[in-house]
Formats: structure tokens, sequence, C-alpha cells
């Protein structure tokens, strides 16, 4: 309860302060004048010792007090009023009041300027103290040593004060810098997160569109070409060997993914390679397709190469699944020393029975997202009135 309360005088404080200030050094002003307190800076005063009366120094005291409400507002021109009642002050009846202003008026210019004004404001309060020693020497003839304590105890007020604002001052700005700095880390954590959220539902469409989504459609295909002929035992039993192969195969793929995806870390599916293509191709006859597979004897070739390769030649039968069960397909791999050439050409076949069979064309553009990316070049598309070619070329070494 007790924190609570303390809690709402400062707030409360903190947004009444100008004025509150201001009456606080308007009763000390006043308080001082009612003991008697008077001639701070004696040794300055022009008027005559035993004819100032205490209570003359709220003349200078309470217009100095307004300067108070105006300091946050118009802090310069605050100050220099401020130092202009001082200096009046300082030469008369010499109170407690407009020292105080000033001080204040001071501390809220030093921790609202910039760097450049706090240099010059520094240089000011500089000249300020030698012209306090020059004044003590001039006005008051005080010997020197005196005039050098008095000089020294002005500067000790002034600039303690000016440093402790620029110490509030550069805490508020090393303050704000941090939380803009976190706030910066922040900002750039999410967007990497968000990046890498991306990065991992593009990995698991690639996958599931190169691994899985090819066994369930030759599972459908083959399903439609053994429902749309007349029974036969043979051919509808080895209709249901490649569904029931496509099926394990799918299922697999799909235990890969989910358990990587609980655990974390591994690959979604296993890495593919050259001599997966032999499988592809049998996978691809075994659907219906007539293929021929042709391949040059390829050196090791980097990993990023090898797989794209497996996938363009994956996703160039699948579509011919697709678009045309019983096509005929030549599978074609060459190599020229410095770059690997796939060729996938396929002609005749019928157009598939159902539209769902058709895709959305995300193969194709998936996989010159992946030439691409390894500086290859990629093409796919009609090359007579009943032929498709998918032709990519990749460099041997990745990029």
């Amino acid at each position: 309860m007790e924190e609570v309360t303390a809690d709402r005088i400062r707030l409360w404080y903190r947004a009444h302060r100008p004025p509150i200030d201001a009456l606080l050094i308007a009763l000390l002003s006043v308080l001082a004048a009612l003991l008697g307190f008077t001639g701070v800076w004696s040794i300055f005063s022009l008027l005559p010792s035993d004819s100032v009366s205490p209570w003359w120094t709220l003349a200078t005291a309470l217009p100095a007090c307004v300067l108070v409400l105006t300091k946050t507002r118009a802090p310069w021109t605050s100050l220099v009023l401020a130092t202009a009642v001082f200096a009046i002050d300082l030469v008369t009846t010499g109170g407690l009041g407009p020292f105080i202003v000033l001080l204040d008026v001071l501390w809220t210019a030093a921790f609202a300027a910039d760097a450049r004004q706090r240099r010059r404001l520094l240089l000011a309060l500089a000249l300020g103290v030698i012209g306090m020693f020059a004044a003590a020497l001039a006005i008051a003839a005080a010997p020197a040593p005196m005039a050098f304590l008095v000089a020294v105890q002005f500067g000790a007020f002034v600039g303690t004060d000016y440093w402790w604002a620029v110490a509030v001052a550069q805490a508020h700005e090393l303050a704000e810098l941090h939380r803009q700095r976190a706030e910066d880390a922040a900002a750039a954590a999410e967007r990497e997160r968000i990046e890498a959220v991306m990065r991992e539902r593009e990995t698991m469409a690639k996958e599931l569109h190169d691994v899985v989504a090819g066994h369930v459609l030759a599972m459908a295909i083959r399903a439609e070409a053994a429902l749309a002929t007349p029974a036969d035992e043979d051919g509808d039993r080895a209709a249901l060997r490649a569904v029931r192969d496509a099926g394990l195969d799918a299922h697999e793929a799909l235990r890969s993914m989910i358990a990587v995806l609980r655990r974390g870390g591994g690959e979604l599916s296993a890495t593919p390679r050259l001599a997966d293509i032999e499988g592809l191709v049998d996978e691809a006859r075994r659907s219906g397709l007539r293929v021929a597979y042709d391949r040059d004897e390829l050196p090791a070739l980097p990993d990023a190469v090898e797989q794209a390769v497996v996938r363009i030649v994956r996703e160039a039968l699948a579509n011919c699944l697709r678009h045309a069960p019983g096509c005929e397909v030549e599978v074609v791999l060459r190599h020229d020393g410095n770059r690997v050439d796939v060729r996938v050409l396929s002609h005749g076949g019928a157009p598939p029975a159902s539209a769902a069979y058709r895709g959305a064309g995300w193969g194709l553009s998936m996989l010159a997202e992946r030439v691409d990316a390894l500086d290859g070049e990629f093409s796919a598309g009609p090359t007579g009135a009943d032929e498709w070619l998918v032709r990519a070329a990749l460099p041997v070494r990745a990029s």
C-alpha cells in the first residue's frame, strides 16, 4: 500500500513538476527573507550594506521563479533571462533564489542540448567563471586569493550542475539506444523466424510434391487404368501390386517426414541419388508408361546437382503419368565435361480420364527454381503436335 502511494506521489510530482519547483523556490526565498538571510554575494553588491533589507531579495527571486515555468518549453531563452536576473541580483541584494533558479534552468538546458550545444554551453560556463573572478577583482576589489576562491565556488556549483545534467542525458540516450537496438534485434529475430518458417514450409511442400504426391498419383492412375479395362486377373493383380508398392513408398516417406517434424533435425526424405533413377523408371513402367532410359557414364557430381537431376526425371515422369498415361518416354542423361544435360521426351499417350490428375503446374516451377539456383538452364514445353520435352542443363560445379 505504501509503495502504491509513493508511486502515485512520484507520478503526480512529475506531471506538475515546473509549478511545484517554482513554488518551492519562492517559499524558500520567502523563508530566507523572513530569517534575514541576505548578501550571499555581498562582495559584489553595489548597494550600501546597511540599506539592504532581506525582503528586497524577493524583488529578483520571485520574477526568477517564473522562468522555472518556461524552462521546458524555451530552455535557452529561460537560461539567458535567468543569467540576467542572477547578474542583477549579484550586484544588488545577493539573494539565494535567483542562483537556485539559474542552476535549475541550467540543468534543463544542458539536459535538452545536443553535443554541439553542450560544448558551447561548457565554454560559456568557463567564461562565466573567469568573469566571476574578474568581477571579484574589479568590483569588490577583493584580494586575488579571495577572488579565486569565489570563482572556484561558483564554478563548482555550475560545473557540478552541468555535469549532472549531461550524465543523466547521456544515460537516457544510452538507454534509448539499447532499447532501439533491442527492438531492432527483436524485429530481426522475428523476420528470421518468419523466413525460417517459410523456408521450412517450402521445403515440406517440395518434399510432399516430389515424393508423396508422385506415389499417390501413380496409385490413382494405375487404379483408374485397371478400372477402365475389362477384368483381367493377371493385369488387375499387377495393378494392385503397383498400387501397393506406391502406397508403401508414400507411407514410408510420410513416416520419415513425421519423424523429422516431431523430433527436429534430420532429412525430410532420403537424399535422391543417380542410382534412384532406375527405380523411378521401373515404377513408371509399372504405372503404364513405356520408358527408354539411356545415360552416359557420369562422374561424381555435387550433391545439389545430383539431386536436381533425379528430381527432374521424377517430376517429368510424374507429369507423363498425369497428362498422358501410356505414352512413350525417352529419358536421356548426357555429360560433356562441363555440364550434365537431362532430357525427358514424351509422345503419344491418352488424355487423363479425370481432370483431377492434371495438376497445377507447381512441379515445373519448382524445378525451374532448383535449376536456376544452380546457374543452370531449364525449359519445358511442347516440341511437336504430340511431343513434350523437359530439358535441363546443369553445370558440373554447383555454385
